[in-house]
């Protein structure tokens, strides 16, 4: 009799069971998560890349760029220029993991401990995800926007949804709410309001384009911009919704189209802030119960050494003059950040102490990770918790690449007594949604005239559009609004530095 959980590399789903107890005995006991019920679910390397394909998302609509990636990545696979990930986790009730059928009982083990209880517990805990996620509604939604996508098509055409889409898409990243104290996102709510909504005829169709004048022009006090702005909703960052609840052309299918995209990318939007923290949360528990699981003797100094040679590889850094160097490693940087707590709170120096005076010598680790885990983003995560021997570990450093200077780039700090705020603050920022995506608001609405949608880019630092890109996405922008759209680039003075202009295309025919 022994009391491994496995012997060698086979495993069957018996044995898959006996890891997640095991498993969820030391996350749940020993390291206090907090986790939703698991479903874990066995795919082949095919049906891994076509979860890639679609954003990890099962039930996912069908749209062409899926199979665009599917082609791609494939092809790269099987041409041995892209390795494949051990598992992919949902942000749902229940939390779904999905392991490699090609994976070791080992891997298996290190995905589970990994995907099922460290993301799972950050999914369930963080207050972001909390406040802009609906995990009990996502897979039900997705079933339901699967078969209303599949509906469309049928009654209006492919041609028609798939234009509707391939222009929501274009927007997504300015198709969510960003700030506190908006409307949080209930998907069983919605599924059902979206029922309701298809008994009734363009129900959301603006009355504000009553007002428009199609004749001689009406008073300026109708048409006054107070009045305009305020039943328009404007200024608005959210384009989807204003396009959903305000294009005067669009179609009601369409609109739901639109809805659809933007609840979606609501669900994803914290994941883009939490990256760093969510990989090194996974990453620290996944090491903490390999560990524990190696120390009670239920995996053998083998299988041990088979994990930390994959583990290695997760969390390896490359130096900044590396070929394969492309930033920080998110892993990398976030379970080293994890560790480092793990020490300040356990086994504080002078240093720790006054860098950390609320967390040093706290003696329970994981009580303040677990707090961590649950009240910060990337950002704040780094600006607050970025220790001076972290930054002399990795030998982090700040340059300067100043247009106006040709001599060359400026070392603008280094990981010394003078750098380390600095550095610190640098980095910091790179995670801050705030400067990492443009700000683009809708700020008027030509009614008295041509119908022009006005938008505005507050410009930070100088850092103008792409104009290729901006163009692309404008396009589509004109082709949902149905006339066209004006983007004006403006600093903090109010100086306008650069103007673009789409006009709208004529839209596959759709009944």
């Amino acid at each position: 009799m022994t009391d491994r959980l496995y012997e060698g590399a086979d495993w069957d789903f018996t044995t898959l069971q006996r890891i997640h107890d095991a498993c969820e005995e030391i996350a749940e006991k020993e390291l206090g998560l907090n986790v939703y019920p698991n479903q874990i679910e066995v795919i082949t390397a095919e049906q891994m890349l076509d979860a890639y394909s679609s954003v990890g998302m099962p039930l996912y609509y069908k749209h062409w760029s899926f199979g665009k990636q599917f082609a791609h990545q494939e092809a790269s696979y099987r041409k041995g220029l892209m390795g494949l990930a051990y598992e992919i986790v949902i942000n749902s009730s229940p939390c779904i993991s999905y392991l490699m059928e090609e994976n070791t009982a080992t891997m298996q083990t290190l995905v589970i401990a990994h995907a099922a209880f460290g993301h799972n517990h950050f999914f369930k805990n963080n207050y972001l995800f909390k406040q802009w996620t609906d995990a009990d509604g996502i897979l039900d939604y997705l079933d339901f926007a699967k078969g209303y996508v599949a509906q469309c098509e049928e009654k209006h055409g492919r041609a028609a949804v798939e234009q509707t889409l391939d222009a929501a898409h274009a927007l997504m990243s300015h198709g969510v709410d960003r700030y506190p104290g908006k409307k949080s996102l209930d998907l069983r709510a919605e599924e059902k309001r979206a029922k309701e909504r298809r008994n009734h005829e363009e129900t959301s169709f603006n009355d504000l384009w009553r007002t428009v004048p199609t004749g001689r022009a009406k008073s300026a006090s109708l048409l006054s911009a107070e009045r305009r702005r305020a039943l328009l909703g404007l200024p608005q960052e959210n384009l989807l919704y204003f396009l959903e609840k305000s294009a005067p052309r669009l179609k009601t299918w369409q609109r739901e189209l639109i809805r659809i995209v933007r609840h979606i990318s609501q669900y994803f939007y914290p994941q883009g802030q939490t990256k760093v923290m969510n990989e090194g949360t996974a990453t620290y528990v996944h090491y903490r119960i390999m560990s524990r699981l190696h120390q009670t003797g239920q995996i053998s100094d083998g299988n041990f050494l088979e994990f930390l040679q994959s583990h290695t590889n997760v969390v390896f850094q490359p130096n900044y003059d590396d070929r394969r160097f492309s930033g920080f490693n998110p892993y990398a940087l976030g379970f080293a950040m994890m560790q480092d707590i793990e020490k300040i709170v356990t086994d504080p120096t002078d240093e720790d102490r006054a860098w950390f005076p609320d967390i040093a010598g706290k003696g329970d680790a994981m009580a303040v990770l677990r707090d961590i885990w649950a009240n910060y983003r990337d950002e704040s995560f780094v600006s607050q918790f970025l220790s001076p021997r972290l930054m002399r570990h990795m030998r982090m450093f700040h340059l300067h690449d100043d247009p106006a200077v040709s001599e060359g780039i400026r070392v603008d700090a280094i990981h010394d007594e003078r750098g380390y705020r600095r550095v610190r603050r640098v980095l910091a920022r790179q995670y801050d949604v705030g400067l990492i995506d443009a700000n683009i608001e809708v700020v008027d609405v030509d009614l008295a005239g041509d119908r022009r949608l006005m938008l505005k880019h507050s410009v930070l630092n100088g850092a103008l559009l792409n104009e290729a890109d901006a163009k692309r996405v404008l396009q589509h922008l004109a082709d949902l609004w149905s006339y066209d759209v004006s983007l004006a680039e403006v600093d903090a003075s109010g100086l306008v530095l650069k103007e673009h202009v789409a006009h709208p295309r004529v839209m596959a025919a759709a009944a």
